[in-house]
């Protein structure tokens, strides 16, 4: 039967993640394709998965640095990238567009790179859109932290004491995460609206039950994200949002541009006439924040007005983002491999695309063709 390759799956080392990139489940799917599976100790522990369940699964415990596969969900540090042999493939979320330098670290280093957010959107390849996945978390967990902070009822609720009136919800970016507000803040009970610069998404807002609000400006942009508007577009966008949320009791941001700056939908003075105890709760404050008021990794208070810009709520989910997170890599992973063998077809779009590095000659299975 010849080695196996060997898949390693580390503890991460960034701050307040709680994810793992693998988990008990898929772990015994690969190794009964033959594949060796090397969980560092600990690794699930912060995903209350506990090393016995990893090895009941078929994995062993050790070092998963010197396998020919590290699957990992944070890109990895210098040091980490320091622990990847020659010839070894990586596996996770490599910031291509935000970090450019990681990619010539893992070239010099003779590491293979593929980027869980290079898959592209198209329909094959929907098992390993990772963003995806992580996405639908956080935009679940994205409504329970607004209606946590809320001073008001999400539903509308009948009591002998008189009627209180429903929530009034708006989600900018109507993308996967505001497709899950939208539709979780919906079963909470609250009224629910949804806005975004590409109008094709309307009907999918409707959808699951909620408004369109029609600003009249459209960014449609190529591969299902928006593109950037001009200058005269933002501005006359920003002056039609600020008249319209001060409405509204909620407010769930989440539109972002591949590798550029947050777009800046929430200006200052549409917080300050939003009604005292409203909440914004802003998904895009790595890249600086759809309100300009947001403070990335705080929850602060303006005008009486809540604003929550969280930088990993995926991470609060650990168990079902790790899961769900862990079929994307396996699906990923299973395209890379004949007979168990690692042995990834470039001619393949979907693995083109999430390739960012590829091994030297002579040091592994990927050398350019």
């Amino acid at each position: 039967m010849g080695v196996r390759t060997s898949v390693g799956v580390p503890r991460e080392s960034v701050a307040g993640e709680r994810r793992v990139a693998l988990v008990p489940g898929v772990v015994e799917r690969l190794c009964a394709q033959g594949l060796e599976v090397r969980v560092e100790p600990g690794a699930g522990q912060a995903a209350l998965i506990p090393d016995d369940a990893f090895t009941k699964a078929g994995a062993h415990l050790g070092d998963p640095w010197s396998a020919d596969v590290v699957v990992k969900v944070n890109p990895p540090s210098a040091a980490e990238i320091g622990k990847l042999p020659r010839g070894s493939t990586l596996i996770g979320f490599l910031a291509p567009l935000t970090d450019p330098d990681l990619a010539p670290r893992l070239r010099a280093a003779g590491v293979a790179g593929f980027a869980l957010e290079s898959v592209p959107r198209i329909s094959r390849a929907q098992s390993m859109d990772a963003l995806s996945s992580q996405a639908n978390v956080a935009g679940y967990r994205a409504v329970l932290l607004a209606a946590s902070e809320c001073t008001r009822f999400f539903p509308m609720l009948t009591t002998a004491a008189g009627t209180v009136k429903p929530a009034s919800v708006l989600v900018l970016g109507v993308g996967v995460a505001g497709l899950q507000a939208l539709a979780t803040a919906k079963r909470l009970g609250a009224r629910t609206t949804g806005y975004d610069v590409r109008p094709e998404v309307a009907d999918q807002v409707r959808s699951v039950g909620a408004k369109w609000l029609d600003l009249g400006v459209s960014a449609v942009g190529e591969g299902g994200y928006a593109r950037e508007l001009t200058e005269d577009e933002r501005a006359e966008q920003a002056q039609r949002l600020s008249a319209a949320i001060s409405g509204f009791d909620v407010v769930i941001t989440t539109a972002l541009v591949p590798g550029r700056p947050a777009p800046r939908l929430v200006p200052a003075e549409a917080v300050r006439r939003m009604r005292p105890g409203s909440v914004i709760v802003d998904l895009a404050g790595a890249a600086g924040g759809n309100c300009e008021l947001s403070e990335p990794d705080r929850t602060t208070v303006d005008h009486e007005v809540t604003i929550a810009a969280p930088l990993n709520l995926p991470a609060t989910m650990p168990e079902h983002a790790s899961e769900l997170y862990a079929r994307n890599v396996q699906a990923l992973l299973e395209l890379m491999l004949v007979d168990g063998r690692l042995a990834p077809d470039f001619t393949d779009e979907v693995l083109a695309a999430a390739c960012i590095t590829r091994s030297e000659p002579g040091e592994g299975h990927l050398s350019p063709s």
